[in-house]
């Protein structure tokens, strides 16, 4: 309340000397003329009167809504008698408690009385700087390391065990062919007496100049050693390396049979996959006991006769001794490799065949392959040597050749029958489409004469595919009545 009064008292003063004033003024006069020395003696007023009244400032919080005005350097009973009285007056008086409401005493918050509490708050332990943190990223490393060093050395055992074979080989081949090595990349062929890497783990090596054949191809495929995944799934399902040889007969030097034999397993997958196995050797693979044969060796004939002309004394003797080395030998007139797969029905021509020779060794080991299991391959490409002269000297009697060509006839025929549907949708497309081009050259056609002459032409065009198409019908039905 002192506060209130005051502030009245500061008011009051000004507002009662500006009263003074302006009593002087006539109701005539104007209040633009007075002098400005008597505005003068106004503000000298106002100074002295501020001069005169004790020193006060004014602080805020902003915690508190209420206002303190504190006195300096003078006594508060100088000048303000009046405003004391009149204070105590206003301070006697008892207060409204509803005036207040609403109101709650607040703590201080001043610096000077309240302290802020440190809370040292620990660090977890992901965000903290030690080796457990970054166990992923190592975990990464490692592998990455791992990877290398397994594709390094993985690749390096790979090229030593084909190194390791082809010295072995080296002699053997070259007596037998004139050009070992081909790499296929200059026009004329050349020797160049190495191995051909095709990528870390297969191997090629292309030989020719022998009377019979062609040439013969031999790829090596090692296992993925370098792969560091196709390691650690060979744990769980062992496998062992391969070698390969195609041989490519001449077309004179070899008559009409397909033969093969093999272990089990392997002809029956062979069967289901190649095409000649699945047309010309229907039946299930068969014993070798009536020759001597391990009982892991089965043969698949398309006649006795050819088993009975294949299977001599060092045949056999290879077949015996080796049949732990042995996958497969397939000798083929009709060889076209497996069988197309198409989506939209099936091939609307017979593939195109070759008179080949097919060897499948595998390296034993079990994957555990050294140099020197390489070298113990050698009697084998001998076996291969032998049936290339093997295949030259074999022929068919009379009636195993017609036979022989029965059943090439039979497949043809199927083909044919399986065909037809196809045949004939491919004949009508055709027609179609010539049809349609003739169409939109007359139409394109100026002028009219040439335009009539044109559509007459047309129908006789079309008459003339249709007999040839009655003419390949007719003479498909008296191949089949000549076979029957």
């Amino acid at each position: 309340m002192r506060t209130v009064g005051f502030f009245l008292v500061a008011l009051l003063i000004p507002w009662g000397i500006s009263l003074a004033k302006f009593d002087e003024f006539d109701d005539g006069d104007d209040i633009v003329e007075y002098d400005d020395n008597d505005f003068a003696e106004f503000e000298d007023a106002i100074e002295d009167s501020v001069t005169e009244s004790p020193q006060r400032v004014v602080t805020t919080e902003d915690d508190e809504e209420e206002a303190t005005i504190e006195l300096e350097g003078q006594d508060e009973s100088l000048d303000f008698e009046d405003a004391d009285a009149q204070e105590g007056d206003t301070e006697s008086e008892p207060y409204d408690d509803e005036e207040f409401e609403g109101y709650e005493e607040k703590p201080d918050a001043s610096p000077g009385k309240s302290e802020d509490l440190i809370k040292i708050i620990n660090v977890p332990a992901h965000l903290q700087n030690s080796w457990e943190s970054y166990y992923m990223e190592i975990l990464m490393v490692t592998g990455l390391l791992a990877y290398i060093m397994n594709y390094i050395i993985g690749k390096n055992k790979n090229n030593r065990l084909a190194q390791a074979w082809f010295n072995t080989h080296r002699e053997l081949l070259e007596s037998n062919f004139a050009l070992v090595g081909d790499d296929g990349t200059n026009k004329d062929a050349t020797s160049t007496g190495k191995l051909n890497q095709e990528n870390e783990h297969i191997y090629n090596l292309w030989c020719s100049g022998r009377v019979c054949c062609e040439g013969m191809l031999i790829q090596l495929k090692f296992l993925k050693r370098q792969d560091l995944l196709n390691v650690l799934a060979r744990m769980m399902r062992p496998t062992c390396d391969q070698v390969q040889i195609k041989v490519t007969m001449n077309d004179e030097d070899m008559d009409t049979y397909v033969f093969a034999v093999g272990t089990r397993k392997a002809l029956v997958r062979l069967q289901k996959e190649m095409q000649d196995l699945s047309e010309f050797c229907s039946d299930k693979p068969k014993t070798g006991a009536k020759y001597g044969l391990p009982e892991s060796l089965a043969i698949l004939s398309e006649m006795g006769e050819v088993t009975e002309g294949m299977m001599d004394t060092k045949m056999i003797h290879f077949l015996t001794h080796y049949a732990d080395k042995i996958e497969s030998v397939h000798f083929s007139d009709q060889f076209s490799g497996p069988k197309l797969m198409q989506e939209e029905g099936q091939p609307l021509k017979l593939p195109e065949t070759k008179k080949t020779l097919l060897f499948t060794f595998n390296v034993p080991g079990s994957g555990n392959t050294s140099p020197k299991d390489m070298e113990a391959l050698l009697p084998l490409m001998n076996m291969v040597i032998y049936s290339i002269d093997k295949a030259k000297k074999f022929r068919l009697n009379r009636e195993g050749k017609q036979k022989a060509d029965k059943n090439r006839a039979r497949v043809e025929e199927n083909f044919l029958k399986l065909t037809h549907v196809q045949r004939q949708e491919a004949a009508q497309t055709r027609r179609e489409e010539k049809k349609r081009a003739e169409k939109e050259r007359i139409m394109n056609e100026e002028d009219p004469e040439k335009q009539r002459r044109l559509e007459f032409g047309f129908i006789p065009e079309f008459v003339y595919e249709l007999s040839l198409l009655c003419e390949e019908e007719s003479g498909a039905v008296e191949r089949e009545r000549m076979y029957i």
